[in-house]
């Protein structure tokens, strides 16, 4: 007969709750009817060992805290910057959210044990400053700009001159293979800690929205405001729509992407046709929806101007869009597989910056194996595969 694991029951159903699992999915996770979950919960009968493991994983918590006397204080939520009547938040989000929450709390202990100072920029300015010069002190700080780009691939460089910085930069799409992150729910969130701050983004949004995203979100540690974001891409008129809190960091994103005296050297005949909005576009990695509106908040062209080019542009757009989910379904094949892709996923999910850390502190011996696959959600034989992959 099994082992039976002697957890504490309103730990488990709290995990299960907080998890946002219902008790018909828990049962299935393990295969038992919803009766022996409420029986469990109940503490009528207890699960056996491996079935706590599998719940455990199924909650995304560690096992051990089954065997806790009480609830244990768990990460405060993020501030919800989503505009109103956006998805509530799914399992996804909720365990992405919290991952990246135990990371960052991890990291910024490293760093105040071992008297690392506080990063300057975190908090430097607020919502009553000018959205320039945020974002003019974003660029001097990590040392870009869009005027200098060295490759096709700007986000790449804005996430390596943002990590160079010491800000951890993660990106995913997936949980695992049965369980993706919902663009329209959660494009990305920050948190804004002056040791640690974490900036996350949603990879399933093609790469120009993401890097608007990202340079939004830098705006949020700038002002030192926590919180989730959705629906980023910046609109003629949203005020009555978002938070003030994500106009001002539209206003940043804008500012630091499309600066005034790049789009004012433009070509004067970039907005005559809608395939030179998208090459202009393209050069400066935003997407033509944001290229359009700057231009119409700098007055370069008119409103009939900006609605025509935004028709054509929806056009091309959705043709775009079938291609990109065509990459995505070769994506999800070779994540299936096992393809090479696979560890700079899962680089790119943990941050670069994160992954060096971690394997740093684990070769130095400073960490547990234990930990340090915890942190990485790898197993250890596995971290050459990790570091090979982190000068890709």
């Amino acid at each position: 007969m099994a082992d039976k694991a002697y957890i504490t029951p309103k730990v488990l159903k709290w995990a299960r709750e907080s998890a946002r699992m219902s008790e018909e999915d828990a049962a299935a996770k393990v295969s038992v009817s919803v009766a022996k979950i409420e029986e469990w919960e109940a503490g009528i009968s207890q699960p056996t060992i491996r079935q706590a493991q599998m719940l455990a994983k199924a909650y995304k918590r560690p096992f051990a805290l089954f065997f806790l006397p009480d609830i244990p204080l768990d990460f405060q939520p993020l501030q919800d910057f989503r505009k109103p009547g956006s998805k509530p938040l799914s399992t996804s989000s909720i365990f992405i959210i919290r991952e990246i929450q135990q990371k960052q709390a991890w990291i910024r202990d490293v760093y105040q044990d071992s008297g690392e100072k506080k990063l300057p920029f975190v908090g430097r300015f607020s919502i009553r400053d000018n959205p320039q010069q945020v974002a003019e002190d974003i660029l001097n700080t990590i040392r870009i700009h869009p005027a200098t780009y060295l490759t096709e691939n700007p986000i790449k460089e804005w996430i390596d001159a943002a990590e160079k910085a010491g800000i951890f930069i993660s990106r995913t799409s997936f949980i695992h293979s049965h369980l993706r992150l919902d663009a329209d729910e959660i494009q990305g969130f920050a948190i804004a800690d002056p040791y640690a701050p974490f900036v996350f983004l949603n990879s399933d949004d093609w790469k120009a929205p993401q890097l608007f995203t990202l340079v939004h979100e830098l705006a949020h540690i700038w002002i030192a405001e926590t919180g989730i974001s959705n629906d980023l891409e910046p609109h003629v008129k949203d005020k009555d729509k978002s938070h003030p809190v994500e106009i001002f960091c539209n206003q940043v994103a804008a500012n630091a992407l499309m600066p005034k005296e790049i789009m004012q050297r433009l070509d004067s005949n970039t907005f005559l046709q809608t395939k030179n909005v998208f090459k202009a576009s393209r050069q400066m990695g935003i997407s033509s929806f944001a290229f359009l509106v700057r231009a119409y908040h700098l007055k370069m062209i008119n409103l009939p101007t900006y609605q025509k080019l935004k028709k054509e542009a929806d056009q091309e757009y959705d043709a775009f869009l079938k291609r990109e989910e065509e990459k995505k379904l070769q994506q999800k094949t070779k994540l299936k597989t096992g393809g090479p892709d696979y560890f700079l996923l899962l680089v790119n999910r943990n941050s670069r910056l994160f992954t060096q850390t971690v394997l740093d502190a684990f070769r130095g011996g400073l960490i547990e194996p234990t930990v340090a696959s915890s942190l990485l959600n790898v197993q250890v034989n596995k971290f050459l595969r990790l570091e090979d992959h982190l000068l890709s």
